[in-house]
């Protein structure tokens, strides 16, 4: 890994003052401005001079004292930041960080004192707390609580959301959440209530229009189709960098001249188990807050700052490589979790050049430990190896599924990936989380570090958002933390559903860390047979595109042994050849929720152009397809949702006018 990090500061230090400090973006687009007046620390932001963030506090109560009131400057330090990092199983290979950084210090009345770093590139704000150690009458002060975080967002009046809301401790299906899997809104008004009382998630999506006819539809101005109304802004609110330094976060409910503020967990969670603040040794600092602002989808789509702000905590042991994988239990479910069905699926991912075979729930009843090592070896005489499933218990939830109290004690671990290593298993799937305490974050690395020593690629379910950890952990692989596919099978809803879902999530959780949604289904029908149940919504194309669209580096190609003897034998060759790793990821056109085109290189050199249509209309596009090299191949929906391949016509400047039928998908290639 080759990194180059610049890094020049330069001190201007007053006792204190009240006024303001800014720090701007190196194209001078983007700036923010923070300001003590009154003792309070707040922050504005502007793009291109318009403000995208109204006056938004700053500040955390901890074990110190407060530190949100009677609050003054007393130095700040300007930098630049230059780097060159390169990274596995994201959205782009390598990436180019450049921003300006100011650090304020601060102190409080009672002469406690803090900074908060704030670094802005072209595209991204960020901001961190960070405690030195001090004294306290005659004793050094050593370490801290975090109570609470004071951080907001304040929008302008009239920007729409595109959030999905935290649910409470012990909820769903034995008590399994909160595990990231509510639905999204769409252009909903901020003040709109949270569904369960408990605020929103990270990733969240707002859209602000800007000196705009508000009687213009958001899609409408977004386009362009009316003259003289575009002026907006699209902000992405994150965090990243909290392994098991922290606690995860998420938003508040929206408040009234406040906005969001920063969310720590409810104390149910985790079984009630662990505290509901974060505790940091001093010096420490807290987790990166984000927010990536655009006046298109482009930096959204595109942005990288989950990887900007973190750096590698260990080495990877191996070489882990990416690829795709079978899975029976989508469709097949629990009862497929035997010898003769997994046979089945391994031979299916040999056929098709697949790399892995997921083994899921159960396996260790109804297969067993010594008929799992003769299936591994036929999976690896078959070119296959093998992914298994976890149960993460302990006792934050109430899943009966097996294998259990393997993965919560170090011990455990140890006993059960040394056996995983010694008969070529090569990754696992872990399940169940118990929400987002320090504590169990504490568990996500110790799963991560400990598998890293056993040659093992880990995927979560069940599970929080991924918080910068591609690059935090080289073995980490994706997080499911989304409705996924599994929702398909359990109900028609999520059906009619998903060609929505896959069109926000490019610009929401997919934007911010890989998503494992689990399966691109190429089943016509929800059911072994594929000839019952309900039917898939989605046409062949769209869910071929969706393995381009969705981004992870082991994606899941949730092919049916009947599929070899019914699909078009062109549908057979694109999934055989499907890419899942990226150089560059580029935003060519889409609205949330509704459609979304993307341009990914992937490390083979090759380009791959690919979109989903969520409307109940054709879209008709002209794409300019002049900065993708030679592209020859075009993968489109006949009027009667049939799939298609043809040769790409393109006219002399390389425009292509092409249109995706509803819930439809285009590949070219």
């Amino acid at each position: 890994m080759r990194k180059l990090l610049s890094i020049i500061f330069a001190t201007s230090s007053v006792l204190a003052w009240a006024g303001d400090v800014t720090v701007s973006s190196p194209d001078n687009r983007l700036q923010v401005k923070v300001s003590d007046a009154g003792g309070r620390l707040y922050y504005t932001a502007t793009l291109d001079g318009q403000e995208v963030l109204q006056p938004s506090a700053l500040g955390l109560k901890t074990s110190l004292g407060d530190l949100t009131k009677g609050l003054s400057i007393i130095d700040s330090k300007t930098g630049v930041i230059d780097e060159h990092y390169t990274m596995r199983g994201t959205k782009a290979s390598s990436a180019d960080y450049k921003a300006n950084a100011l650090t304020l210090d601060l102190k409080n009345q009672d002469g406690r004192v803090f900074s908060i770093l704030f670094q802005v590139s072209d595209r991204d704000i960020a901001f961190r707390y960070e405690i030195p150690r001090q004294k306290i009458g005659h004793s050094e002060v050593k370490r801290a609580r975090i109570l609470s975080e004071l951080s907001s967002f304040n929008f302008p009046e009239g920007t729409t959301t595109f959030i999905s809301p935290q649910i409470g401790p012990e909820s769903g299906w034995e008590q399994t959440k909160p595990s990231y899997e509510e639905g999204y809104s769409a252009d909903a008004p901020m003040d709109k209530a949270s569904q369960y009382g408990h605020g929103y998630i990270f990733p969240a999506l707002f859209h602000l229009t800007l000196g705009t006819d508000p009687s213009v539809s958001s899609e409408a101005n977004y386009r362009g189709s009316v003259p003289g109304v575009r002026s907006e802004a699209w902000i992405l609110l994150s965090e990243t960098g909290v392994g098991s330094n922290y606690c995860g976060s998420h938003l508040s409910d929206y408040q009234a001249g406040m906005g969001y503020t920063v969310a720590y967990p409810d104390k149910g969670e985790n079984n009630g188990f662990g505290a509901d603040f974060a505790g940091i040794p001093l010096p420490g600092e807290t987790p990166w807050r984000t927010i990536t602002v655009g006046n298109s989808l482009k930096p959204i789509a595109e942005t990288t700052i989950s990887y900007d702000l973190v750096k590698p905590l260990y080495e990877p042991s191996t070489d882990y490589q990416p690829g795709r994988y079978t899975w029976s239990w989508l469709l097949w479910q629990d009862n497929s979790v035997n010898y003769e069905d997994q046979v089945k699926f391994i031979d299916l991912a040999s056929t098709m050049g697949f790399e892995y075979c997921l083994v899921d729930n159960w396996w260790d009843t109804q297969i067993g430990r010594d008929r799992m090592h003769e299936l591994s070896k036929y999976a690896q005489s078959k070119g296959v190896h093998l992914l298994l499933w976890y149960n993460s218990n302990g006792f934050w939830n109430d899943a009966p599924q097996t294998p259990r109290n393997c993965m919560n004690t170090a011990i455990a671990r140890e006993r059960e990936m040394k056996w995983l290593q010694s008969i070529g298993v090569k990754g696992i799937k872990v399940d169940f989380f118990g929400g987002d305490k320090q504590e169990t974050m504490r568990l996500y690395e110790d799963i991560l570090s400990d598998a890293n020593r056993y040659g093992l690629q880990v995927v979560f379910h069940g599970c929080t958002i991924p918080r910068g950890w591609e690059r935090m952990y080289p073995n980490y692989v994706a997080s499911e933390a989304v409705l996924a596919s599994e929702n398909l099978f359990f109900g028609e809803g999520a059906t009619f559903s998903e060609p929505f879902d896959l069109t926000l999530h490019p610009f929401c959780r997919n934007a911010t860390a890989s998503m494992d949604w689990g399966g691109i289904i190429m089943n016509k029908w929800m059911s072994r047979d594929n000839k019952s149940r309900h039917t898939r919504k989605t046409t062949d194309i769209f869910e071929m595109a969706s393995g381009l669209i969705m981004q992870t580096s082991v994606q899941c190609v949730a092919m049916q042994p009947n599929n070899l003897e019914e699909l078009p034998q062109f549908e057979m060759d694109f999934l055989r050849q499907l890419p899942t790793t990226w150089e560059e990821t580029r935003f060519i056109d889409g609205y949330p929720g509704k459609y979304v085109v993307l341009a990914r290189k992937a490390t083979n050199g090759r380009w791959y152009i690919a979109g989903l249509n969520a409307k109940k209309e054709p879209l008709t596009l002209t794409l300019d397809l002049s900065a993708y090299g030679p592209l020859s191949q075009l993968y489109i929906d006949n009027k009667k949702g049939e799939p298609t391949l043809s040769a790409l016509k393109t006219d002399k400047k390389g425009f292509a006018k092409v249109t995706i039928q509803p819930n439809g998908g285009l590949i070219i290639q």
